[in-house]
Parts: C-alpha cells; sequence; structure tokens
C-alpha cells in the first residue's frame, strides 16, 4: 500500500527530456515514479540503472492499465501527444505533458473538454514560467512597474538541431510564446503575422519571424532560427516608465531592468561596452531553484488538490492557437485574425 497522499507516476518518454523529468520527479518525497515507457529498450536499460525501482514497458497500455497509478507524464514527439494525452485521461490519468500541448488547435480543445468531463489535472511543460528569472518579470509587469505595455521582442537562435516532425516555430517558439502569454496576462490577442524561411530542409522552416498583435496596440515580436553559428536567448519587454532585459544564456546577471531612458553611442560602443544608458538600471534578487524541480513539485501538488495549474489546458490551447495561426499566415502571406 502506498503511503498517504504519494502521487505515483509513469514517464512515457526517456529521449531527450524524459530523463530531466524522471530525475526532478525522483527527488520529490511524495511521488513515486512507478514506470518509464519508451519503445528504445537501450533507453530503458539505462533508466533501470539509475532508477531500479521503476518498471521499465514498451507498453503504453502498462500504464493506462495500472489503477494504482494516478498521473502521466508524457516527453515524446509533438505528433503523439494527442493520442497519448487522450488515452491517459481516458483511463483517469493526471496528465503533464511537453510542450506544445498538441499539434492543432481542434486537438487541445478535444483534450480540453475531456480533462473538464472527468474532472482531472492536465498540464503543459512550458517549463520557462517556473525559472526564477520568468517568475520576477511577471511579477514587475503585474505590479506596473514598467507602466503602460509597448512591446514584447525575443530572439531564440541556435546552430540544428533541424528537425524532421516539426518547423523551428513549433519548436522553439512555444517557450517564448507562453513567457509573453503568461507576462501579458489579461490582454488578449487579436492577429498572428509570420514569414518563415528554408535552406537546407526541403519541408520544414528553418528560420521564423512571428508577430503578434495585442489589444491595445501592445506588440510581441519572436524571431526563432536553428541556423545561427551562436546561441542567443534573449527577450525585451518594454513599457512608458521601465524596460525589461532577460538573458538566459548569462551566467549571472539573468534580468536587467532599466528605467524609461536607454540610448546607445553607436561610436563608442565596443564589445566591453556594447550599451549606454541614461537612466538607473538594477539587476533583481532571483530564485536559483531549478525550474522543472518547482514545475514537477506543483503538478504533484496539483494532483494532490492543494495548487491550481499555473499552464492548464486553456494556456496550452492558447500557445498552440498562435502557432497555427502562424502557419496560416505563413501560407497565405497574410496576417490571420484570432477570434
Amino acid at each position: 500500500m502506498k503511503p498517504k497522499n504519494q502521487v505515483t507516476i509513469g514517464v512515457i518518454g526517456a529521449g531527450y527530456w524524459g530523463p530531466n523529468l524522471i530525475r526532478n520527479f525522483s527527488q520529490l518525497p511524495d511521488c513515486k515514479v512507478k514506470y518509464v515507457c519508451d519503445l528504445d529498450a537501450t533507453r530503458l536499460a539505462s533508466v533501470k540503472q539509475q532508477y531500479p525501482s521503476s518498471i521499465t514497458t514498451q507498453e503504453t497500455k502498462d500504464l493506462f492499465l495500472d489503477d494504482s497509478l494516478d498521473a502521466v507524464v508524457i516527453a515524446t514527439p509533438v505528433s503523439t501527444h494527442f493520442n497519448l494525452v487522450k488515452e491517459a485521461l481516458q483511463a483517469g490519468k493526471h496528465v503533464l505533458v511537453e510542450k506544445p500541448m498538441a499539434a492543432a488547435v481542434s486537438e487541445c480543445e478535444i483534450l480540453r473538454t475531456l480533462t473538464q468531463e472527468r474532472k482531472l489535472i492536465l498540464m503543459v511543460d512550458h517549463t520557462f514560467l517556473y525559472t526564477g528569472a520568468v517568475r520576477k518579470i511577471a511579477e514587475l509587469v503585474q505590479k506596473g512597474e514598467l507602466g503602460e505595455l509597448y512591446y514584447f521582442d525575443s530572439e531564440r537562435i541556435n546552430l540544428g538541431l533541424i528537425q524532421s516532425d516539426v518547423d523551428v516555430l513549433w519548436d522553439l517558439a512555444p517557450h517564448d510564446i507562453s513567457i509573453m502569454n503568461h507576462v501579458f496576462k489579461g490582454i488578449r490577442p487579436v492577429s498572428v503575422f509570420a514569414i518563415g524561411t528554408r535552406h537546407v530542409s526541403t519541408h520544414v522552416n528553418e528560420m521564423a519571424h512571428l508577430t503578434v498583435q495585442f489589444e491595445g496596440g501592445i506588440v510581441g515580436h519572436i524571431h526563432a532560427s536553428w541556423l545561427s553559428p551562436i546561441k542567443i536567448r534573449k527577450l525585451l519587454i518594454g513599457g512608458s516608465k521601465k524596460m525589461i532585459l532577460y538573458d538566459d544564456v548569462h551566467p549571472f546577471e539573468k534580468v536587467k531592468v532599466y528605467d524609461k531612458g536607454v540610448a546607445v553611442d553607436f561610436k563608442k560602443e565596443t564589445p566591453m561596452t556594447p550599451v549606454y544608458r541614461s537612466g538607473d538600471a538594477y539587476i533583481p534578487q532571483l530564485d536559483d531553484e531549478e525550474a522543472l524541480l518547482r514545475e514537477a513539485r506543483h503538478f504533484i501538488r496539483c494532483v494532490q488538490g492543494h495548487e491550481q495549474p499555473l499552464v492548464d489546458a486553456d494556456a496550452g490551447l492558447a500557445v498552440v492557437r498562435i502557432l497555427e495561426a502562424a502557419d496560416k499566415s505563413m501560407q497565405s502571406g497574410n496576417a490571420v485574425n484570432l477570434n
């Protein structure tokens, strides 16, 4: 018999992201990772060596048919999300699924309805929302520290990995869209315009620019690329009073808050002193707990009924709605209105 309040979970997918999920859930005292499921026997052998108490299997039905299993964590390609999440919910399991929630708005809507009907938790793994940096940024924005909001501008670029099943927007942009939606909570997006280019692949875009118009004249812009020689993870949020720079690659000063006056002196600019500002700036203290551990703990507490999901089915659907509109925009060459 399992201890009172202990949540028993199974992880489907032990590839790139799965081992991180297994490691973090295994650290929680009120969680037991009972199953790890993957099609690759070699991966399962490695998991078994590290976590001998977990049952390894190549059959998802072993998890879905086990009445003692409370929840399923899914870290598989996006094309498999809909069927796996649907089966898990139908089996009465709570679900945490890797981003994005599914491959289409229609699929997300079905899963949301099923979640409501079964009274189950469905969370989407938008891990960045649990970082100390994004939590601090959201706090500053929602307190009104930036004043009237103007824009959200992000750049998420690196070299490879070019994937075969999704293009660069579906791979990289969900991170920034989820941050943008979270920070601009309560502000409705009204239209999406996107352009994408392919140079190496024959069927997926390796570079893309996405622009989202919000009510009130606020604009969000996201640049994603697999063809950059350097890795950049930066975003700027501008307002009438202050501006925020978030540089996730920086080892220490990930978030800087600037006053309204920001100027660049191109004559004096050097790699060592790139920005000259006309006002004060400060670096807020950030919580340095691993984001995935915080998210794992939050999911378990949601399953136990102690907390409400930060990224529920509605939030997951909102990200996919923008991604799907971006696809339509790239196909038509026009902006797509969001109802």
